[in-house]
């Protein structure tokens, strides 16, 4: 029986994956995290930076899990398994940029549009340059590649990127131009995960 830790992107909200996990084998434990003072999240004083999100995963560890990560949540997720590899079972990245500068890809900067819909959102998610390069090809966990084929904020050459540096990972791409694909195309989506975590 999996464990799965669902992490979602900057809308922060634990019912980003929702349909997605409703579609998942009832069996399965299943954990939908928010993040505290992001999106329309109420804030937590202890929520100041990605270190302290990525503490915030950590402190729910026991055991082996399975990791199922959006965008940034993508981010914490490729941090927890290269910290925690024995804790961390499988992994599925979707529409992320797995600490790689998505902008040299072509990616669209998100954060105007961020700061518009969210203006009381803390300077820290915003800041440019805070997520350093991370060392993927480190991760052991088999890792499954969600993208679609014409996301604008994390184009698909940013999958690829991955793809070819992670050793145990394969690819999946799904025809969209959204960056929130993972949450309306559940049906699609939900099978690619099950089979990966089955």
């Amino acid at each position: 029986m999996s464990t799965v830790f669902f992490l979602p992107g900057t809308g922060a909200s634990p019912d980003f994956w929702k349909p997605v996990g409703s579609r998942l084998p009832a069996d399965w434990t299943k954990h939908f995290f928010g993040w505290p003072g992001l999106g329309a999240q109420p804030p937590d004083r202890a929520i100041n930076s990605y270190d302290d999100l990525v503490r915030l995963v950590e402190g729910r560890l026991e055991g082996r899990v399975d990791l199922v990560a959006q965008s940034i949540g993508g981010m914490i997720a490729v941090r927890l398994a290269l910290a925690h590899p024995t804790k961390v079972r499988r992994l599925v990245l979707t529409a992320t940029s797995g600490g790689v500068d998505v902008a040299a890809f072509g990616g669209a900067d998100w954060r105007p549009d961020y700061r518009r819909l969210h203006p009381e959102a803390p300077a820290w998610i915003l800041e440019r340059g805070v997520a350093a390069p991370l060392p993927v090809e480190r991760i052991g966990c088999p890792i499954l590649l969600i993208w679609a084929d014409a996301d604008p904020i994390s184009p698909l050459a940013v999958g690829q990127h991955l793809l070819a540096r992670m050793p145990n990972a394969r690819l999946q791409v799904i025809a969209s131009d959204s960056h929130m694909f993972a949450n309306t195309r559940a049906d699609e989506v939900s099978r690619l995960i099950a089979g990966h975590l089955a």
